[in-house]
C-alpha cells in the first residue's frame, strides 16, 4: 500500500556565502510514517536541508511543498507546526527556567487553551519519564536528561514530522538505547521521522530508508542494505559498512548462510543461525 506524500523538496539550492553552495539541487519526497536516516560527512548539507524542511531557512531557489501545496512566506508558521526539529545540542533549544515551563512553551505559543496546554505538557513529560523533573532547572540536568527534555518539547507540539539532528551524539550507551526506544514508539504511533547520524550500525538497524548527502547533493536514496552495499557511495561519502553486514557476508562466504535475508540486528543474526 502506497503512503501519502506529506513533504516535498524540489530542486533546493542554498548558499550561506558566495564561496560554496550548502545545497545544490536537492529533491526528495517524504511520505507519512517513514523512518529515514540521513548520512554524510560534516558539511555535506544535512542540517541545512533539515532547516529548510521546517522553514527556518528559505531556499535561494527551489521550493518546499507540504501536502502538495507550495510553502509561501505566509505559510511558514503552519509548516513549523507540522514539522519539528530536535537539535543536536539540547542547550541550543532549552530556554525556560523549569522543565515544566520549557515543555509548555511551545503549546503556549500555539495559542491553545490553558487546559490544552496543561494536558499536552503533562502528556509529554510522562512520555519522556520527566514528571518527577518538572520543577527542576533544565540547564542543570545531565546531557541525557536535557535530550529527553528537548524531545518532550517536540512531543508537546504534536507535529506530523519529527526531525532529529544527530540525536545519539554525546549520549552514553544507556541513554542511546532509551532514545532508540522512543524513536520506535513514535514511529509505531505513525509519526514520520528523519534523523541524521554518523552511526552506520544504528542507521542500518533502525532506518527503512537511507539518504546520503555529499557536497550539498543527494548521492544515494534507498533501502539501507542496497546503499551500504554500494562501495562507490560508501567511498564518496566517507562512510563505512555496518559491522553486522560485514559479519554476515564473512559467515556466508564460509558456507554459513544463516538464511537468505540479511539480518538488521544481532537478534536476527542469532536467530538465523539457531
Amino acid at each position: 500500500m502506497s503512503r501519502e506524500i506529506i513533504l516535498q523538496a524540489r530542486d533546493l539550492c542554498y548558499a550561506y556565502d558566495e564561496a560554496r553552495r550548502a545545497l545544490n539541487g536537492v529533491s526528495m519526497d517524504i511520505a507519512q510514517g517513514e523512518k529515514i536516516a540521513v548520512m554524510g560527512s560534516n558539511g555535506a548539507g544535512k542540517s541545512t536541508f533539515f532547516l529548510h524542511l521546517n522553514g527556518v531557512l528559505r531556499p535561494d531557489s527551489g521550493e518546499i511543498l507540504c501536502r502538495g501545496e507550495p510553502v509561501t512566506d505566509r505559510a511558514v508558521q503552519d509548516l513549523r507546526r507540522r514539522v519539528s526539529i530536535v537539535f543536536q545540542n539540547a542547550d541550543d533549544q532549552i530556554i525556560a527556567s523549569t522543565v515544566r515551563q520549557e515543555v509548555a512553551f511551545g503549546p503556549m505559543n500555539l495559542k491553545l487553551s490553558r487546559a490544552e496546554v496543561i494536558a499536552r505538557t503533562e502528556e509529554a513529560l510522562a512520555y519522556m519519564n520527566l514528571s518527577d523533573y518538572q520543577d527542576r532547572a533544565p540547564h542543570y540536568l545531565s546531557g541525557g536528561e536535557k535530550k529527553r527534555v528537548s524531545i518532550a518539547d517536540m512531543i508537546a507540539m504534536q507535529p506530523e514530522v519529527i526531525i532529529f539532528d544527530e540525536p545519539t551524539a554525546s549520549l552514553d550507551p544507556l541513554n542511546a538505547a532509551l532514545l532508540e526506544e522512543v524513536l520506535d514508539r513514535l514511529s509505531a504511533e505513525g509519526k514520520t521521522i528523519l534523523l541524521s547520524t554518523h552511526d552506520v550500525d544504528f542507521a542500518y538497524r533502525w532506518a527503512e530508508r537511507l539518504v546520503v548527502f555529499h557536497d550539498g547533493q543527494i548521492i544515494a536514496d534507498g533501502d539501507p542494505l542496497d546503499v551500504f552495499k554500494d562501495s562507490g557511495v560508501i567511498q564518496r561519502a566517507s562512510l563505512r559498512r555496518p559491522m553486522l553486514l560485514d559479519i554476515y557476508e564473512a559467515l556466508s562466504a564460509r558456507g554459513h548462510t544463516g538464511g537468505a535475508v540479511y539480518p538488521r540486528s544481532v537478534q536476527a543474526l542469532v536467530e538465523g543461525y539457531a
